[in-house]
């Protein structure tokens, strides 16, 4: 009987160190595709931002798109409004407290977009432990994807205007 009660222990306590420090992992046939707002000047979309937002539509025709994410900061809204529009998708907002942990969750098995800010971008670099740099600057968009592994396949893309 202590036996078994000391391998459950031990067992929880292994779990438990996974999940605190540990990488998570998109689920088989998710894809996530994920950019920064468009160009701004103060807080608000500048003209480039606002054709970076329109050009966001024709960058992922033919790409399958099962929901739009953003948080609630009015640039990251206008840069998924057009592609939104497109799609008559809403665009889904996510709060800031376990904001990487509900996208990958909630993504699973889907194809979803993240329009983000460089602080919950890197957010979401370092729950997958993606490596390299998360998309920062304006007009990437990188597409991650599983492999058949558990690591992550990134297409490192560029849209909208050249600036």
């Amino acid at each position: 009987m202590k036996r078994r009660i000391f391998l459950a222990l031990t067992g929880a306590g292994i779990v438990a160190a996974c999940a605190r420090g540990g990488r998570q992992r998109l689920a088989p046939n998710t894809t996530l595709i994920i950019l920064r707002h468009g160009d701004r000047t103060g807080s608000d979309l500048n003209d480039t931002g606002r054709a970076r937002a329109k050009a966001l539509v024709g960058a992922l025709d033919g790409f399958k798109i099962d929901a739009i994410y953003a948080p609630s900061v009015q640039r990251n809204l206008d840069t998924a409004q057009p592609l939104a529009a497109s799609r008559h998708l809403p665009i889904n907002r996510l709060p800031a407290d376990g904001m990487a942990t509900r996208l990958i969750t909630q993504s699973a098995r889907k194809s979803v977009v993240w329009v983000g800010n460089k602080g919950n971008l890197r957010e979401i670099w370092e729950a997958l432990d993606a490596g390299g740099e998360p998309p920062l600057n304006y007009g990437d968009l990188f597409i991650v994807k599983p492999d058949k592994l558990g690591g992550l396949h990134i297409d490192r893309r560029q849209y909208g205007p050249a600036v």
